[in-house]
C-alpha cells in the first residue's frame, strides 16, 4: 500500500515517468514496505520540507521585490514549466506523511504523527496560497489517477483540522519521542507553538472572507499564549558548511559562493529600503547583503542601465539602476537583461540567512568556503513574524494587543535573531573588529532604528498608514522568506508604492500561479487557468489598482 501511494503521487506530480518502466521508481532510498521505519520516514519528510519551503519561497521573494524578478512581464514570472513546488508537495512530502501516520499511531508514536501532520498542514496552505484550488481529497488515492481539484477553502479547512489533530497528538502519551527531529529535537512544546502559529497565519489569511471567525480565533490563540515567542522556538531549517558528501550548505550560498560567483541578483528597491529609507542604514543591511565591490560601476558593458534615463512611469521616489553610491549592485523589478561579466561584482547574499560573508567594506569577491561557509538557515516561521502578524491583526480586526508595542517587539526580535545567527558563525571576529574600528554600537543602532519607526507610526494619519508601516517592517524582517511576503502583499497591498516593473506594460500582478504543465497533461480532469490574475479564495482585494 505504501509503495502504491508513492507511485500514485509521482504520477500526480509529473507525467515524465509515463513512458518509463515502473520498476525504475523502486528507488532504494524511497519508502516501501521493507524499510518503512517511522524515524526514517520522518527524516525524509523533514528534509523534503526544507526543499519545499525553498521552492515556494523563491518566486514569492521575486514577486515582492526581495529578489530580482528576471522576467519582463508578470505572465512569464511563474511559468507552467515550474514543477518543483508541486512535485515536492505531493511526491516528496504528502505521500510520506500518509505512509507515516498510520504506522506512528499504531505504534503509539504520537510525536512523530503530530510532526507529520503539522508539516502536511503547512504544505496544504502553501499549495492553496499559490495555486488556489488543488487536488487533495483524491490526490493520494491509489485507485484514482485523475483526481479533481478541491476548493481552496476546503483544503484550508483540512489544513486546520490537521493542525488541531497534531496538537492532540503532541498532548498524547507517546511511547517514544522523536529524538531525530531535525527542527526541534522532539520538543512537543515547540511543535505545539508552531502549530498554533500556523493557525494564526491561517486565520489572518482568512480575515478578508471571514472577519468574525478570524477575530475570535486569533483572540483565542492570544489568550492561550502558546505561540512562538522565544528564539529557541523559531522554526528554522539549519544548514552546515560541508562542501560534499553530502553538501550541507545553504542553497543560496551554493549558487553564489564559487570561483566564478554569479547566482541571484538582489533587488535594487529592497536594498534601497534598507540603506536609505529611514535616513540612515538599517543595522541588518551588512548581514543581509555582501558587496563584492564598494564602488558603483562605470562600464556600460558591466551594467547597461547606467547610461539609461529613469523610465517615465517611475515615481519620484522609485529607485532606478543603482540604489546607492557605494556598490550595492542589483537589478530593478522585472529586468530581464542578459548576463554581463559581473559574477564577481554583483551584490551577493550575505551572512543572514545564507551563511555568507559579513559586509565590512572589504569589497573583495566571494569565494568557495568564504564567510560562514553556507551555515545559514531557512527562516520559515520566526518569533518576529508572530508579532508583525498580531500587529496587523490588531489594526485590521481589532484583536487583543497593542499594534505599536507589537511592531516594536517584532523589530527588536528580528534584529536580535539576525545578530545571534551572525555571532554564532566564523564571521563573529570580523564583525567585532569592524564595529570597533567604526565605533559602531549595535544596541544604539537598533534603538535609533526602532525610535525612528515608532515616530513615523505615531505620526501616521490613520490605521491604513500605520498598517503600511507594520507591513513594511514585516517585509524587511522577512528576508529569505518569500512565502509570507507574497501572502502579506496580496492580503494588504503593502508595502505600498513598490517599485514598478521596468517596462510600463508588464501586465497584471500574479495573484496565483499556473498549474504545472506536467499535471495538466497527465490528468484528464485538469484544467489550466486562463491567466495568473485568478485570485485565491481568501484574496478578495480589488483586482486592479491594488498592487503593482
Amino acid at each position: 500500500m505504501i509503495r502504491n501511494i508513492k507511485i500514485l503521487s509521482l504520477v500526480l506530480a509529473v507525467s515524465l515517468f509515463a513512458s518509463c518502466d515502473l520498476d525504475l521508481l523502486d528507488n532504494p532510498n524511497a519508502v516501501n514496505v521493507n524499510n518503512a521505519d517511522v524515524n526514517f520516514i520522518l527524516s525524509r519528510i523533514e528534509l523534503a520540507s526544507a526543499g519545499n519551503f525553498n521552492n515556494f519561497s523563491d518566486p514569492g521573494m521575486r514577486l515582492t521585490r526581495m529578489l530580482n524578478q528576471g522576467a519582463a512581464i508578470y505572465d512569464n514570472a511563474v511559468t507552467p514549466a515550474f514543477t518543483g513546488m508541486w512535485f515536492s508537495s505531493y511526491a516528496d512530502i504528502m505521500s510520506d506523511v500518509n505512509a507515516l501516520i498510520p504506522l506512528a499511531e499504531k505504534g503509539e508514536l504520537f510525536v512523530h504523527a503530530g510532526i507529520a501532520r503539522t508539516i502536511r498542514a503547512s504544505v496544504l496552505m502553501r499549495l492553496v496560497d499559490v495555486y488556489g484550488d488543488v487536488p487533495y481529497s483524491k490526490a493520494l488515492d491509489p485507485n484514482e489517477f485523475n483526481p479533481t481539484v478541491d476548493p481552496g477553502a476546503d483544503v484550508y479547512a483540512a489544513a486546520l483540522a490537521d493542525l488541531n489533530k497534531a496538537i492532540e497528538n503532541f498532548n498524547a502519551k507517546s511511547k517514544s519521542g522523536a529524538t531525530g527531529d531535525l527542527f526541534y529535537g522532539g520538543s512537543t512544546d515547540s511543535w505545539i507553538r508552531l502549530a498554533n502559529t500556523l493557525k494564526l497565519k491561517h486565520q489572518l489569511n482568512l480575515r478578508l472572507v471571514n472577519k468574525g471567525g478570524a477575530t475570535s480565533s486569533i483572540n483565542a490563540l492570544i489568550a492561550e499564549n502558546k505561540l512562538i515567542s522565544t528564539a529557541a522556538q523559531n522554526f528554522t531549517f539549519k544548514y552546515g558548511s560541508n562542501l560534499s558528501n553530502p553538501d550541507t550548505r545553504h542553497p543560496r550560498y551554493q549558487g553564489q559562493y564559487s570561483p566564478t560567483g554569479g547566482g541571484d541578483y538582489q533587488s535594487n528597491s529592497y536594498m534601497a529600503a534598507l540603506y536609505s529609507a529611514k535616513g540612515f542604514q538599517d543595522p541588518r543591511i551588512r548581514y543581509y547583503f555582501y558587496r563584492q565591490t564598494v564602488k558603483n560601476p562605470t562600464d556600460v558593458n558591466q551594467l547597461r542601465c547606467i547610461t539609461n534615463q529613469k523610465p517615465a512611469h517611475y515615481g519620484e521616489n522609485d529607485v532606478f539602476c543603482l540604489p546607492t553610491t557605494v556598490g550595492y549592485w542589483g537589478r530593478d523589478h522585472l529586468s530581464n537583461e542578459g548576463i554581463p561579466p559581473d559574477g564577481l561584482l554583483r551584490t551577493a547574499w550575505g551572512l543572514y540567512p545564507a551563511g555568507g560573508l559579513y559586509d565590512n567594506d572589504a569589497g573583495v569577491p566571494v569565494s568557495l568556503g568564504a564567510g560562514g561557509g553556507g551555515a545559514g538557515i531557512h527562516p520559515i516561521m520566526m518569533r518576529s513574524f508572530v508579532d508583525f502578524m498580531l500587529a496587523e491583526s490588531a489594526l485590521t480586526l481589532g484583536t487583543t494587543g497593542d499594534a505599536r508595542a507589537l511592531l516594536k517587539s517584532g523589530i527588536e526580535k528580528s534584529m536580535a535573531d539576525v545578530r545571534s545567527l551572525a555571532l554564532g558563525t566564523t564571521e563573529s571576529s570580523k564583525i567585532s573588529a569592524f564595529e570597533t574600528s567604526k565605533s559602531i554600537v549595535w544596541a544604539d543602532e537598533v534603538t535609533k532604528y526602532v525610535n525612528k519607526v515608532l515616530a513615523d507610526y505615531d505620526a501616521a494619519a490613520d490605521n491604513d498608514a500605520k498598517l503600511n508601516i507594520v507591513a513594511t517592517e514585516y517585509w524587511l524582517a522577512l528576508h529569505g522568506n518569500g512565502i509570507e511576503a507574497y501572502n502579506l502583499y496580496r492580503r494588504t497591498g503593502k508595502p505600498a508604492l513598490q517599485q514598478p516593473g521596468l517596462d510600463p506594460n508588464v501586465g497584471a500582478f500574479v495573484r496565483s500561479f499556473y498549474y504545472p504543465v506536467s499535471y495538466i497533461t497527465a490528468n484528464k480532469n485538469a484544467k489550466q487557468k486562463s491567466n495568473m490574475s485568478v485570485q485565491v479564495f481568501w484574496d478578495t482585494n480589488p483586482a486592479n489598482n491594488f498592487i503593482r
